[in-house]
């Protein structure tokens, strides 16, 4: 009650006490650098000290360790990866008003912290229950969790029997050796109805954060700028400080050998929204960046696709109302709409505004190439008519060329941290002296090939593939026009084309099946099957994922004329 100061993060005088004697602001859990000092007059003679009280509580060990838990480990994941974000250009409303609450959100759900009692406190308990009665033992250090997980009231740490009951699984599980106070607990426990934290899941907060605010990021995005190194994900770990130390089974939960998966990511995202309980996100209108029209924009210019091709995609768009506002907002917990992928679902409908147009059958879309080609031979002036066999063959080239570069950089990426790593204290120093001649052959066989260190990496870039109109071989056909291909009907501009050809008839349920059609390359045409490929590329998934989502466009684009032919079928069986 003597201290009356504001607090510097919010602004508001309701102070409490920690364990440690600090005071804690009870609005926004800011822990300051003051201590109260208690000054105890009592003393009752012939009484047997149980504990000694030695007032503020170090939170250093005798080696220089930290005592810390693993939700702090992602915690620093997730401050790191949105610093990253907001070096990119996110708005920086993302990591402290977003983010931010986001992460208190789930910690409060899943009971880490801002409650009463801490899941990962009974550690703490049980070993504060059978250091009681040591004279000389030191009360363990709190840690940054413990401090902002206090409750309204000021009182310490429980210590009550009521945890003894499980001390013999938390006996068992602590004997494996972790850095982290509850990293062998954390590995072992799976309880229902808790989304238990992981590596993939910081990304799936990061993109719920992008999509919450309405950013100009798609996941495939945040995905490539992870695997470049923009952002910390592969040995993220490395950030943290010297004090938490990292083995064990720690290696286990923060150590990743494998890329992100788009899908992995996307699914956790909508389970934690679900978790967390959000509200409707905000509305993606017509004029959000991740609107199908604005996103076809983008992905038709880095095609190298021409302009007028837009008309027709958002032609498709409307027509089978993919382009509404509650058929693409996220609504958590709603099991009856399907979850868009709004990058995916984009160049699905690019492809199917290609079929429409060139059919893509491996013999149309080359007819249609040789007529335009001798159009442009006695077309001396205006614009140039498109050619799709001409636009493949300086597309595929830059393909084959970008997609070597990305496999070589993979096959050359060094999983292992510069920072050593050890399961175990036992194989510490084997571990330090391997790690410290693995750099000294590195250093030697350097100087004597005389190879040169990479340079860094350029500043990250949206677009993957760059396409000049400035340039005179021909190699942009962002002005090139359709009318070659394109018949004018009751003042309407539609395809010479009257056929069309769908991937599949049927649909699969995807609950059951985990997709809506079955892929196979072989099965469907070259020119079909690169254009998969070239969006594949572009949004680093399988041709797979934009495949279904064609199926999904097609069957809502001819659903009369398929319910017609189905209910024909099925009449003529009868």
């Amino acid at each position: 009650r003597d201290f009356n100061e504001r607090c510097a993060q919010c602004s508001e005088v309701n102070w409490g006490l920690t364990d440690g004697g600090r005071f804690y602001c009870r609005s926004c859990h800011n822990v300051t650098e003051r201590t109260r000092e208690v000054v105890n007059t009592d003393f009752i003679t012939n009484s047997r000290v149980h504990t000694i009280s030695k007032g503020s509580r170090k939170q250093e060990n005798n080696d220089g360790r930290c005592e810390w838990y693993v939700c702090e480990g992602f915690q620093l994941i997730l401050k790191k990866q949105a610093e990253a974000l907001e070096a990119l250009g996110v708005c920086p409303q993302m990591k402290d008003e977003v983010l931010c609450n986001f992460w208190r959100c789930y910690l409060q759900k899943s009971k880490q912290a801002y409650c009463d009692r801490p899941a990962g406190e009974t550690l703490r308990a049980l070993s504060a229950c059978e250091s009681s009665t040591d004279v000389d033992s030191e009360p363990e250090p709190p840690s940054i969790l413990h401090l902002l997980s206090l409750s309204e009231s000021e009182g310490d740490l429980q210590t009550e029997c009521s945890f003894a009951s499980s001390r013999s699984k938390v006996s068992e599980s602590t004997s494996v050796y972790s850095g982290s106070v509850d990293g062998s607990l954390y590995v072992v426990k799976n309880q229902k109805g808790k989304l238990r934290m992981t590596m993939p899941m910081t990304l799936s907060f990061c993109y719920m954060a992008l999509l919450w605010l309405r950013e100009p990021m798609t996941l495939s995005e945040l995905l490539r700028f992870v695997v470049e190194g923009h952002i910390p994900y592969l040995n993220a770990f490395q950030h943290f400080p010297e004090k938490m130390k990292l083995c064990g089974l720690d290696l286990k939960i923060f150590c990743v050998e494998s890329w992100p998966v788009y899908e992995e990511v996307h699914n956790k995202m909508l389970e934690l929204a679900a978790f967390l309980d959000l509200p409707r996100f905000p509305d993606i209108t017509d004029s959000c960046f991740l609107h199908p029209d604005m996103l076809c924009i983008k992905y038709l210019m880095e095609a190298n696709l021409p302009d007028e091709l837009h008309n027709w995609t958002c032609r498709v768009v409307k027509k089978i109302g993919i382009g509404e506002v509650d058929f693409l907002t996220l609504v958590p917990g709603n099991k009856s709409t399907r979850k868009v992928k709004y990058d995916i679902l984009a160049a699905a409908v690019i492809v199917v505004a290609l079929k429409l147009l060139f059919l893509l059958d491996d013999h149309y879309e080359w007819l249609l190439s040789d007529l335009a080609e001798e159009r442009n031979k006695n077309n001396k002036e205006g614009c140039l008519y498109f050619e799709f066999k001409k636009w493949y063959e300086v597309v595929k080239h830059s393909l084959d060329v970008e997609q070597k570069k990305l496999d070589e950089e993979k096959a050359k990426y060094m999983w292992r941290c510069e920072k050593p790593l050890f399961y175990s204290v036992k194989n510490k120093s084997k571990v330090l002296k391997r790690r410290q001649m693995v750099v000294n052959l590195q250093n030697q066989f350097g100087k004597l090939s005389g190879s040169v260190r990479r340079a860094e990496k350029p500043n990250p870039s949206s677009f993957q593939l760059s396409w000049s109109e400035e340039n005179t071989d021909g190699s942009c056909f962002h002005g090139h026009s359709l009318k070659g291909i394109l018949q004018e009907k009751c003042g309407l501009l539609t395809a010479m084309n009257p056929d069309y050809w769908l991937c599949t008839v049927k649909l699969c349920n995807e609950k059951v099946c985990g997709h809506l059609a079955h892929y196979r390359d072989v099965d469907f045409p070259q020119s079909y099957h690169f254009v998969l490929r070239l969006f594949s590329f572009l949004l680093r998934i399988q041709p797979s994922y934009i495949h279904d989502e064609v199926c999904m466009i097609e069957h809502k684009l001819f659903n009369k004329k398929l319910y017609k032919k189905l209910k024909y079928n099925t009449v003529l069986r009868k």
